[in-house]
């Protein structure tokens, strides 16, 4: 591998680009002894594991102990065999049965194979039987699985939420009654919206389990041992223990790796910078803001698609099997067609027939012939996005090259982990963006290695999803006054609320009140645990369905004129009909492409929670209710390659509401008037509202210096909105996306310049909570970020964003930096 680095060093067309290079040394492994059955130990023998590593065997200690495990260890660790081991020993002494959840069907398809091979070679008579249930299997297949009674059944949430526990008394009580362990993999992706959701459906599964356990085996005690697989995040205890609604305290964590690796050689790679003058795009910020910005001096930089299509094609070439991880679906078809005809340029004809793209849209078949490609070789590279990020076993491959930092270390190291052949060298190519965190990152690479990892965030009691849940409920078995336990302090309020609306009907009988579903039909399939956006718009062309979008999602990238790139080919949006929801598509060659505009407003509703700054204990922080209204307003067409606008254009849609959760904060008067009076002697300013201020400090007075030139006081807020946004995803597990703000010299709820960051979901899903929580160090780490950047007047690489829904107008770096210093220093 240091063969091909210095090769790459050499490249003249390369020349500077190297930000950082590190190794991470391998590892020999660490092995323990673990008494096993003589039939499961020569299985794994005749699968060529004839020993334990030390985390799988503290795993497996504690499973047969009575624990509730996390382990969280790194990629390729061999996880599954944590769980594999106690559950075909209960399957084989007693044929107790274990549900194993996993995010996605191609990791159920996956496990299946892996785990079915193993109990194959156990022997009929072991008892041990592997099955899936999941939404791809006909009628017919399910009744068969049913029959059959597999002492290992895997599923996704989804299925066990729509096909598995409404119709539990009746087809499943045979499974739940002697169900001892719950698999939960790839926990780590059980966060936002899908995690909220999943955290629900395992507290009714807990409820199905107790219920059932009455009339099971005495090992069957109603609390099975949950077993929950994580990639390295900062509270792995805790977030188990909230998706799962266990105790943290039930829970034994194993996070050292004792398997063998070998060295992984880090490249952090940042393509050129070109000239200024250009407009940053437009979009929301993070879904929003109510302002925007021109260019302060320069700071674009060439793509990070284009020069991983270039390193992709030089390392394919040089004989590296190569993956290039990538944000969207969209990106990863249209740049492996790229690479595919830049290798036939170069006269490589047969590897330009072994690239491929792996996405999530793709069929199951599909999936699984680039799986069973990229395993035996044929396929040298791909372009993929995170759906090839968890544990689908692909081999090891040569390189990955990450294009753009992925949003959060978790997944950086989860997507590197994909490189490596036992203990053979593996080369990882980080490429920075142009925004805030891929800058943070390259100037600052210590903190890719070093910085404590981010913590995951869940929220099961979302006010907006917690209803249907306890109607789900309730159609799978009566509701009584203790199932506070598993639903929260807000559950009276909630049954009473479903009860005045008739959908709940309530039943006084000797053992007590109750309350069973009084609604026709399935409340289950009346929603998805995969959004809470339930309304869906269909994208034509030519009458065929080409892609499906939630509404909001459609009034952004499906809007008249919108262009949307779909399995490699590119298309106009030419109709949006809300009423029929449909959006209609032409092919287009367009070299251009499309960031909606857009106004918005905040109400604060209630206030939940108030707190005070560290450094400043006169300004409140407050966590609220709050309603966001959106309207878009308008669209920007800009060049393909350089970004530059090239046009805008206005739009007719709907207003949006979004009720949720906000952390927001005032500018104290005396940091406030010095931001006002920057570059101008400092005096007073009348504010946004007309009315002069007093010149008396309001508090402690700012250690930092204020510009010297004339300053943009709604551009500083803005500015710091902006990086505060940007940052959130280095604390916690979310995309910046999840994430809204607003900035305003004058909000009507607090009479005062303001600042909100808002949860981008109904009802909220903890991210704006955890901000409020840890405010101190957001607002220092943003402050670091702004620091650390060398532009002038803000770049994309400090305060411009790429969601800013006003086109980045206005943004003031200086004064951005001076009110964060004010706030915490």
């Amino acid at each position: 591998m240091d063969e091909t680095i210095a090769w790459l060093r050499d490249r003249p067309y390369y020349e500077g680009q190297i930000r950082d290079e590190r190794t991470v040394p391998g590892r020999g492994a660490d092995f323990a002894d673990v008494d096993l059955d003589s039939r499961l130990a020569s299985t794994l023998e005749s699968a060529g594991i004839d020993r334990l590593y030390d985390h799988q065997a503290e795993a497996v200690d504690a499973v047969r102990g009575g624990d509730n495990v996390v382990l969280a260890t790194e990629t390729a660790s061999g996880k599954s065999l944590a769980y594999t081991v106690p559950a075909f020993e209960r399957g084989m002494d007693r044929r107790a049965t274990t549900l194993y959840i996993a995010p996605q069907v191609a990791l159920i398809n996956d496990q299946t194979d892996t785990l079915s091979e193993l109990a194959q070679g156990l022997g009929f008579a072991s008892g041990v039987q592997v099955d899936q249930y999941t939404g791809r299997q006909s009628k017919s297949e399910k009744e068969a699985i049913r029959e059959r009674q597999p002492t290992v059944l895997l599923t996704t949430p989804d299925m066990l939420h729509y096909g598995i526990l409404p119709h539990a008394h009746r087809l499943w009580k045979w499974f739940f009654e002697r169900l001892e362990t719950v698999v939960i993999d790839e926990v780590h992706e059980y966060r936002g919206v899908f995690g909220s959701h999943v955290s629900l459906v395992m507290r009714r599964l807990s409820r199905m389990v107790e219920r059932f356990a009455d009339d099971g085996p005495d090992e069957a005690d109603g609390n099975p041992e949950w077993v929950c697989c994580s990639a390295t995040i900062g509270n792995p205890v805790e977030h188990a223990a909230t998706v799962t609604g266990q105790s943290a305290d039930s829970f034994a964590l194993v996070d050292h790796d004792s398997s063998a690796s070998g060295p992984r050689h880090w490249l952090l790679w940042n393509p050129p910078e070109y000239g200024g003058g250009g407009l940053a795009s437009g979009g929301a910020d993070g879904d929003g803001s109510a302002s925007g910005g021109g260019w302060g001096d320069g700071g674009r930089r060439r793509s990070s698609h284009v020069e991983a299509k270039h390193l992709f094609a030089d390392l394919v070439e040089r004989g590296l099997q190569t993956v290039v991880f990538t944000r969207s679906r969209q990106t990863a078809e249209r740049y492996a067609s790229q690479c595919a005809d830049e290798l036939q340029d170069r006269g490589e004809h047969d590897l330009s027939r072994s690239v491929g793209a792996y996405q999530a849209a793709l069929t199951d078949e599909r999936r699984r012939d680039l799986e069973a490609e990229l395993q035996s070789g044929e396929l040298r590279g791909v372009w993929s996005t995170n759906a090839l990020e968890l544990g689908v076993d692909v081999g090891g491959l040569d390189a990955v090259i990450l294009d753009g930092y992925p949003g959060t270390r978790m997944q950086t190291f989860q997507q590197a982990g994909r490189a490596g052949r036992g203990t053979d060298p593996a080369l990882v190519v980080l490429l920075g963006g142009e925004d805030q965190l891929d800058q943070y990152v390259m100037r600052n690479p210590d903190v890719l290695f070093d910085h404590p990892p981010e913590q995951a965030v869940t929220n099961p009691e979302n006010d907006q999803l917690l209803p249907d849940h306890v109607l789900c409920a309730s159609r799978e078995n009566w509701l009584s006054p203790d199932d506070d336990r598993h639903f929260g302090g807000t559950f009276p309020d909630v049954v009473s609320d479903l009860e005045a609306t008739g959908d709940l009907d309530r039943r006084t009988t000797d053992a007590g009140v109750r309350w069973l579903s009084a609604v026709d039909g399935s409340p289950h399939h009346e929603m998805s645990l995969r959004t809470i956006d339930s309304q869906e718009i269909r994208l034509l062309h030519k009458g065929d369905i080409v892609a499906k979008l939630p509404f909001g999602d459609a009034l952004r990238d499906a809007h008249p004129g919108a262009i949307y790139h779909h399995q490699g080919r590119t298309y106009e949006v030419t109709d949006l009909d809300l009423d029929r929801g449909v959006a209609e598509l032409d092919r287009t060659w367009a070299d251009y492409y499309t960031k909606v505009l857009h106004d918005k407003e905040i109400t604060v509703e209630a206030d939940l929670g108030e707190q005070s700054l560290d450094a400043r204990p006169d300004v409140p922080v407050r966590f609220a209710e709050v309603t966001m209204r959106k309207q878009i307003t308008g669209y920007e067409r800009r060049d393909g390659q350089s970004g530059e606008k090239i046009g805008e254009r206005s739009l007719d849609l709907p207003e949006t509401s979004l009720e949720t959760r906000a952390l927001y904060f005032t500018v104290p008067g005396d940091v406030e008037r010095a931001m006002l009076g920057a570059g101008a002697g400092g005096e007073a300013v009348a504010d946004g509202g007309g009315e002069e201020r007093s010149s008396q400090p309001d508090g402690p007075a700012p250690v930092a210096e204020l510009p010297d030139e004339p300053g943009d006081f709604p551009g500083g807020i803005h500015a710091a909105e902006h990086a505060m946004i940007s940052m959130f995803p280095f604390e916690y597990l979310c995309d910046r996306r999840d994430i809204g703000g607003l900035s305003t010299p004058l909000h009507p709820h607090t009479e005062e310049p303001t600042i909100f960051i808002y949860d981008g979901y109904p009802g909220g899903v903890g991210l704006a909570k955890s901000g409020y929580r840890g405010v101190d160090e957001l607002m220092a780490t943003t402050l670091d970020m702004l620091r650390s950047c060398d532009c002038e007047g803000g770049c994309p690489a400090c305060v411009q964003s790429p969601h800013c829904g006003n086109a980045n107008d206005p943004l003031d770096k200086g004064l951005a930096i001076y009110l964060l210093d004010a706030l915490t220093e």
